[in-house]
């Protein structure tokens, strides 16, 4: 038991620090700029993605299982993992409209943002690369929605003060986050133990 608990923490950590979504793979650096701008949008957006990507890699285990070993598998592995998601997300609508109906009408609008990006999707392809058992997939893909939450977190928290008169107004918004996401991911790569050899 305490081997099975060792490699989720263990996968969640390098996708947590090593490989977070946004700062060393940039994906769903969007929607974590859109989702930074409000504290409750932060909260609500990592929680769309994490159950998504814990439940998705869950799957997609299963599926790698059977599809990847086979000759042209691997062709058909983003149309898969676009199924998946597409099937999760129907069944978790319909069990939220049926069950919780009154965060159904909260979420309704911007659930979709969270569960179809680049971080969901980048995080099966990730495990098919890098994952060896379902207990790697699971810690994964909780990671993966963790260090979503982190970059999420350190960019609500820097979007205020880059929004100030100093910055220039041309690089005001958008594109000072960008920059902002930029110098992170140095810091992530250092952490990470990358050199640069010239």
């Amino acid at each position: 038991m305490m081997e099975v608990i060792a490699k989720i923490v263990s996968a969640a950590m390098v996708s947590v620090f090593v490989q977070n979504a946004i700062f060393d793979r940039a994906f769903g650096s969007n929607v974590g700029i859109y989702a930074s701008r409000k504290n409750s949008t932060v909260i609500g957006f990592t929680l769309g993605i994490t159950a998504m990507t814990t439940l998705a890699s869950i799957v997609s285990f299963f599926v790698d299982q059977a599809m990847l070993p086979t000759e042209f598998g691997w062709l058909f592995m983003p149309l898969i993992y676009s199924a998946v998601i597409s099937v999760l997300y129907i069944l978790g609508l319909l069990g939220l409209w049926r069950f919780f109906p009154k965060i159904f009408r909260k979420i309704r609008k911007y659930v979709h943002l969270a569960i179809f990006n680049c971080a969901v999707i980048g995080a099966l392809f990730l495990n098919s690369n890098y994952g060896s058992d379902i207990w790697s997939y699971i810690g994964y893909g909780f990671g993966t929605g963790i260090g979503f939450f982190l970059a999420c977190f350190l960019l609500n928290i820097a979007h205020e003060k880059l929004d100030s008169d100093k910055i220039p107004r041309i690089f005001r918004g958008y594109p000072i986050m960008l920059v902002y996401i930029g110098v992170i991911s140095l810091a992530f790569y250092a952490l990470a133990g990358y050199t640069v050899d010239f």
